[in-house]
């Protein structure tokens, strides 16, 4: 699948999704998934709506493959860290926190103006 087509079925199936049909959103994304496993924009929202369904594993196994591709995004880790925390384990979400954190202070270093608003 080529990036272009991968980003549609990614907003398919997010409508698919916010219109109340969570199947055809999991099945749109796991065959997106089985095309492209190097996505990581395909494991994100799989973990995503998995977790918004209450379905902690795999959102766990989603999230953990789109945190393989991709350590040092903000948004991965603040999903385990969410996942982590809904699945009672304290330790794991705090390391997912922690690191989100450090990330998001990163980017501001990075990009002070976009964080105080431009001014």
């Amino acid at each position: 699948m080529t990036p272009g087509e991968i980003q549609s079925v990614i907003e398919d199936a997010t409508f698919d999704y916010t219109m109340g049909d969570s199947e055809a959103a999991l099945a749109k994304l796991g065959r997106a998934a089985a095309a492209a496993p190097e996505s990581f924009e395909v494991w994100h929202a799989l973990a995503e709506i998995n977790f918004s369904l209450r379905r902690l594993d795999p959102a766990l196994a989603a999230a953990e493959k789109a945190y393989a591709l991709r350590l040092d995004d903000l948004f991965i880790n603040t999903t385990l860290s969410r996942v982590w925390m809904e699945k009672g384990d304290k330790a794991m979400a705090e390391k997912f926190g922690a690191q989100a954190k450090i990330l998001g202070w990163k980017d501001q270093l990075r990009n002070p103006t976009a964080s105080d608003g431009g001014i």
